[in-house]
């Protein structure tokens, strides 16, 4: 039923802005289509007789919920919390509402959001963020008979906000590459991210892709891994850089939280960047200007707001764009004070 603060009902606001009941109703709940004009007269009515109209009521009318869901295996990780806000925002604006599904939060989880929750909740589209689906789970996820769009993805035949993983990772290999660097090293994703869309090894596989293409025979010492975080950053680092077989000069990490790590492990090992060491990541996290991380940037809030865009169009019956069937999300390569040409031996020699 519509609620109002002072007494005044659906009849009301309408005999006001002289529509029927019907046009205030689609006005309101911005389900069908009502010109402008009419919009601004119906709401002013509204405004002025203190009345708001329930979601609820209307959505049984319409069939809509107005709500939103967001499955992620995480919301711990700058990535994903960023995605999330940027989401947030746009069903704000949009008016509608969000119900988060986290499938890493325990044994089972994973498995109860698919199967369970996502039919139980009235929901009129669902995103996913970072997952990557067996069949089975994709049949689950599909008989929820709602519009699905992907962040990060691939879900097969699926709208998806994607970056080229591969190529930008080969992009910052080949960044290090042009100043001059040949030893040099990878700091990947651990098996965090390996359990969806494999995105620490696609990230590996640009780095080792780059490496090949400049002749560079990648030393096994040279690859690390660690978890996406400036502490596993810096564990990881520490133990790279401290092994007088690696001597790399330039370090690529996965991501932005391992590279600002990778600084830290750097100073304390009494190593000056760029001078003795280049680093390089991916990211552009809110760390990286304090810290002058050269870096590339993905933009994970805009993500999150462009799948917001594509399933309120696909919700209007209008197709998606292209690009987020056979394209990807724009990347922006940031060059700061990490990174430089290597100092030649005499160079070292004269600053030891």
């Amino acid at each position: 039923m519509e609620k109002h603060a002072r007494g005044a009902g659906i009849k009301e606001v309408a005999a006001r802005a002289g529509v029927s009941a019907a046009t205030v109703s689609r006005a309101l709940s911005g389900n069908g289509r009502v010109s402008e004009a009419t919009r601004r007269k119906v709401q002013q009515a509204a405004d002025e007789l203190g009345f708001v109209i329930s979601y609820n009521a209307s959505s049984l009318a319409s069939g809509r919920s107005r709500n939103i869901g967001i499955v992620m295996p995480s919301v711990g990780r700058w990535y994903f919390s960023q995605v999330l806000e940027g989401a947030a925002s746009a069903l704000i604006e949009a008016g509608y509402d969000l119900t988060l599904y986290n499938t890493s939060d325990g044994p089972g989880h994973r498995e109860s959001v698919l199967k369970e929750m996502l039919r139980r909740k009235r929901l009129d589209a669902v995103i996913t963020v970072a997952l990557r689906l067996t069949e089975e789970e994709l049949g689950q996820l599909r008989a929820v008979d709602k519009p699905i769009v992907a962040i990060g993805g691939p879900l097969p035949e699926t709208p998806t906000v994607r970056v080229d993983e591969f190529s930008i990772s080969a992009l910052a290999t080949r960044h290090l590459i042009s100043l001059g660097h040949r030893r040099i090293a990878h700091i990947g994703g651990g098996e965090e991210l390996e359990r969806d869309f494999r995105m620490g090894s696609t990230r590996q596989d640009g780095y080792l892709h780059a490496m090949a293409e400049a002749g560079i025979e990648v030393q096994p010492q040279w690859l690390a891994s660690s978890e996406f975080s400036v502490a596993g950053g810096r564990t990881a680092a520490k133990r790279l850089l401290a092994d007088p077989d690696t001597r790399v000069t330039g370090i690529f990490c996965a991501a932005d939280e391992i590279a600002v790590g990778t600084l830290l492990a750097a100073r304390e090992l009494g190593l000056r960047v760029p001078e003795d060491l280049s680093v390089i990541g991916i990211d552009d996290h809110e760390l990286a200007e304090v810290f002058g991380l050269t870096t590339i940037g993905q933009d994970p809030a805009g993500q999150g707001a462009a799948a917001v865009a594509a399933v309120l169009s696909l919700l209007q019956n209008r197709a998606p764009a292209p690009d987020l069937l056979h394209g990807y999300y724009p990347t922006e390569f940031v060059v700061r004070s990490s990174t430089a040409v290597p100092r030649t031996p005499a160079e070292s020699d004269a600053n030891a």
